[in-house]
């Protein structure tokens, strides 16, 4: 009786274990609906926060600028003097 007490047990605790996913963000938009709930996650397929928050109305769910947003921002120019 003590077996199947213990494999029920491993089994139950292998598959508690396998729920848990890491949290990723989409790097393409800027914003992200951060949903709440029993399964709470972000959605990043938005442009901006109004678009984002016009689809929140009646969620459980707030928009968050996505911390992971690649911004295209052009490189600064090196200040170097040259002697001609």
């Amino acid at each position: 009786m003590r077996r199947p007490a213990l494999a029920l047990l491993v089994a139950g605790a292998l598959l508690a274990s396998a729920a848990a996913h890491a949290q990723t963000y989409d790097p393409r938009f800027p914003v992200c609906m951060q949903i709440y709930g029993p399964v709470g996650y972000a959605d990043c397929r938005y442009a901006t926060l109004e678009q984002c928050r016009y689809l929140a109305v009646g969620r459980s769910a707030t928009c968050i600028v996505n911390p992971y947003f690649a911004r295209n921002e052009p490189k600064a120019r090196s200040r170097t003097r040259r002697d001609h």
